[in-house]
């Protein structure tokens, strides 16, 4: 049953699709359900009552759970208040592992605070069989001296080269925010944040299942790093969008043989226990304080292999042509 829907984007509704998936057969799930907040979907009425909406969203938790295989994580993306109401839900059937707060600012909504994250709900399935890995980020510098931002005071001679691991506040991945890099969808996600999901809690050729797939975002990323993807959508128009873009797409967001996430010429998460064999790939500072100053970089010899975007295509940077895949644009 389950070989009928690895890596496509089926079209229709996600309750009905999700029942057809056998239980314990997912490594993760991710969800980006609609927020109720009347966007303009093309196939969806995203105005509901209230309890219409939290019984509906109860449903589909539910299935999710139910699909994940006892190793796996479950992760749930949407504003604070829907939250909430998710974590009463999933404490119930699972294991509570982080609220991620992702700094992504959003438009005041009334009399309120200005709203400056998103939230991920992180749950494991089983907590005590989780398949899990750290992560490091780059250390954030100054744009334009490009010193360390963070004051380490006498600890510099200890920092990590490449960077600090990710802890359950993200600010260093943005939303898509040029029109030309969005798709005809109200609520797109940039690639690069699944793509660190992904790396923290899969392997190569786990299968990762989104549920509200819109146009594929989870898929490319989980595509691109070698994963095996389940798409479902309820509009025929993201569905057909989703497909084209993945048809662009190959498994070969790496540098060597290990998998990394890539953003504007950049590697932006890799797996801390990976990096005994990546830091061949870069050049770094003889003295461990200079990286106070001096960002590490990718030697010119590296042999990246990354997904690169011209005018909308892909274009694919094969393994030891470093000399043109830093105009790429992701």
């Amino acid at each position: 049953m389950l070989a009928h829907y690895l890596n496509k984007i089926i079209q229709g509704d996600c309750l009905e699709l999700l029942k057809q998936i056998p239980a314990n057969s997912i490594d993760m799930t991710f969800a980006d359900p609609p927020f109720n907040l009347k966007k303009g979907y093309k196939s969806y009425r995203d105005q509901l009552a209230l309890q219409e909406y939290l019984h509906w969203c109860e449903q589909w938790i539910f299935e999710m759970v139910r699909i994940t295989k006892p190793t796996g994580s479950i992760f749930l993306h949407n504003i604070p208040k829907w939250l909430s109401y998710y974590a009463s839900f999933l404490n119930q059937i699972a294991d509570f592992k982080h609220w991620i707060s992702w700094d992504a600012p959003t438009s005041p909504m009334g009399k309120t605070l200005q709203p400056n994250h998103y939230g991920i709900l992180f749950y494991a399935k089983e907590a005590n069989q989780l398949k899990f890995y750290e992560v490091r980020y780059p250390h954030k510098r100054d744009r334009k001296s490009s010193y360390l931002l963070k004051d380490y005071g006498g600890k510099k001679t200890i920092l990590h080269p490449y960077g600090s691991l990710v802890s359950d506040v993200w600010t260093d991945i943005h939303r898509v925010r040029h029109n030309k890099h969005r798709d005809e969808h109200p609520c797109q996600l940039p690639i690069h944040l699944l793509e660190r999901i992904i790396l923290m809690t899969t392997d190569e050729n786990d299968i990762v299942l989104d549920p509200f797939s819109g146009t594929g975002t989870t898929a490319i990323a989980a595509k691109r790093l070698g994963r095996n993807y389940i798409g479902l959508e309820l509009d025929a128009d993201y569905v057909q969008i989703a497909e084209k873009k993945l048809a662009q797409e190959s498994s070969c967001s790496k540098l060597g043989d290990w998998w990394v996430s890539f953003f504007l010429n950049q590697v932006v998460t890799l797996r801390d226990e990976d990096w005994q064999y990546l830091q061949a790939f870069f050049d770094i500072p003889a003295k461990p304080q200079e990286v106070d100053a001096k960002p590490i970089v990718l030697k010119p010899t590296a042999p990246v292999s990354v997904p690169l975007r011209s005018h909308g295509k892909a274009v694919i940077q094969k393994k030891g042509q470093s000399d043109s895949w830093q105009d790429g644009l992701f």
